[in-house]
């Protein structure tokens, strides 16, 4: 998959529910191996802005979750169904695009005590290797940079599934999460509770939700 962008919006319609893959034992991949029928995926894709979603999770105040996304993304994506090795995938987001539904919040996660758009205004991962984890599942490791700091990170990717739409579109899907401690990044702001714990978790559970569609070949 390759080039795909979240900002303006989309009116493509919701597409059909992928159907169930076969269960048949005999048509299942050998362990280690990628699904042969996935051979047929492979090339450069974009992304369906308007059923997607890069975003994160993080518990505050201890009994509570704050839940958020990044609205304002590009990146770039190709899947090798034949080998996954050969997978890659690059997104660039803007920090200033940070929404938890509180605008009071986004402010505070753009400001100087967090993200500090201002100063920094992308945020960026890179792969640098993926390979089969399991029946539909990828492991992809790369280089997360925030506030211009690169540290690794893993990424377990599922794969969904695929269809064409009754508007002629091949889709497909992939969910991916990793957890990181945010103040490896600098993200180091927090108050304390008067029981001793921080407003704000340490870890981050990141979220991509991502359905895509195959770019149309040049010519």
């Amino acid at each position: 998959m390759n080039l795909f962008t979240r900002g303006a919006s989309s009116r493509r319609p919701a597409p059909p529910t992928a159907p169930q893959r076969s269960a048949d034992p005999a048509s299942a991949p050998a362990a280690g191996l990628p699904d042969p029928a996935l051979a047929a995926l492979t090339g450069d894709w974009m992304i369906d802005p308007a059923h997607s979603r890069i975003g994160f999770s993080v518990r505050h105040a201890l009994v509570t979750t704050v839940r958020g996304a990044f609205t304002e993304y590009q990146s770039r994506l190709y899947f090798d169904g034949r080998n996954p090795a050969r997978s890659r995938a690059e997104i660039l987001l803007s920090t200033a695009s940070v929404d938890t539904g509180v605008e009071q919040r986004d402010a505070h996660l753009t400001g100087r005590d967090f993200l500090d758009a201002a100063t920094y205004p992308r945020m960026r991962f890179t792969s640098t290797a993926v390979q089969l984890a399991g029946p539909d599942v990828y492991r992809m490791t790369g280089d997360l940079t925030i506030k211009e700091i690169t540290r690794p990170v893993a990424l377990e990717l599922t794969y969904i599934g695929h269809v064409t739409d009754p508007f002629g579109y091949e889709r497909a899907g992939f969910d991916g999460t990793t957890t990181i401690n945010r103040s490896e990044w600098g993200l180091t702001y927090n108050a304390r509770l008067a029981e001793g714990g921080a407003m704000v978790s340490e870890k981050v559970r990141l979220q991509f939700d991502i359905a895509a569609i195959r770019t149309p070949t040049a010519g």
